[in-house]
């Protein structure tokens, strides 16, 4: 596979309505907040959870695609998988002091775990299997407004035990909370290092699947939390060099998304206006919209 030669930006759109798209454990659950502007928060983290899941039902293992950061899984037997590999013991939990045999046990990560070539990962846990810094990067999605949380009274009609049922005289209902927001649009900025990709052997088609991933993702993260959610529009800046032609925050500066006139409180996508200003873009940059 072709590693890739050319350095991106991307600014990523999505919404949700009536639903949680990121609850703060520390906050009960609630969505995720700027406290000084009410704007909405999606961690990096949330979003690469779910571009995993996309790979992993995507390519079903197939070789070179594994996902390193699994759910539940334990990533020290990750990095004894390397080890049996290149055929080294692990006994002291330290990369071989041959650095060609350390550089083969990496690279073979890199190789194999598709989260791994692509965003990086820390894998000195115990058994030792080195560091990655990952080509790709991505930054929080912050709402394009300010949104608003509700807490939802909801009914289950069941109890879980039966003394529930006999306190409740048989009327068998449990009280609980949904938090949502009716509506929010976000936007989130991310980079692909071309540089970087060279040390981890990412390629132009981990590139397309991960554009693939970022305009499909939500379609199969369905719950009842999450309420909808979707992809709205994916615009790519390339660059002609590995290096770049333009700093990212010009590109990104180019992209503008502003409410329709006459809205007060955006409830749909098409409550927004979105637009690209050619003639910021540098000399030297392509620009893409893929979704």
């Amino acid at each position: 596979m072709t590693v890739i030669t050319h350095r991106y930006e991307f600014v990523y759109l999505f919404d949700i309505t009536n639903g949680n798209p990121n609850g703060d454990p520390d906050a009960g659950n609630l969505p995720r907040l700027d406290p000084e502007t009410n704007r909405g928060l999606v961690t990096d983290v949330c979003l690469k959870r779910k571009i995993r899941n996309f790979v992993s039902l995507d390519k079903e293992d197939s070789p070179g695609y594994a996902i390193y950061m699994q759910e539940k899984a334990v990533l020290n037997n990750q990095h004894r998988k390397a080890y049996d590999a290149v055929g080294i013991k692990p006994e002291d939990k330290k990369l071989p002091k041959d650095e060609a045999k350390a550089r083969e046990i990496t690279a073979w990560m890199c190789a194999n775990f598709f989260d791994v070539r692509t965003f990086g990962a820390v894998m000195t846990t115990g058994t030792n299997a080195g560091q990655v810094r990952g080509p790709i990067q991505m930054a929080f999605a912050t709402s394009i407004d300010p949104v608003v949380p509700l807490e939802i009274s909801i009914t289950r009609m069941a109890v879980t035990t039966e003394k529930e049922a006999e306190a409740q005289s048989g009327d068998n209902r449990t009280m609980g909370r949904k938090h949502i927001i009716p509506y929010g649009l976000y936007r989130a900025h991310g980079f692909v290092s071309a540089k970087l990709a060279e040390r981890t052997g990412f390629s132009q088609d981990d590139l397309e699947l991960f554009w693939r991933a970022l305009a499909n993702m939500f379609e199969h993260d369905r719950s009842a939390a999450r309420g909808e959610m979707a992809a709205r529009k994916l615009i790519v800046f390339e660059h002609e060099s590995a290096m770049g032609n333009a700093p990212a925050h010009v590109l990104f500066d180019a992209v503008k998304v502003q409410a329709c006139d006459g809205t007060a409180a955006p409830r749909a996508y098409t409550d927004y206006r979105i637009s690209i200003d050619q003639a910021a873009v540098p000399a030297g940059v392509t620009v893409r919209e893929l979704i």
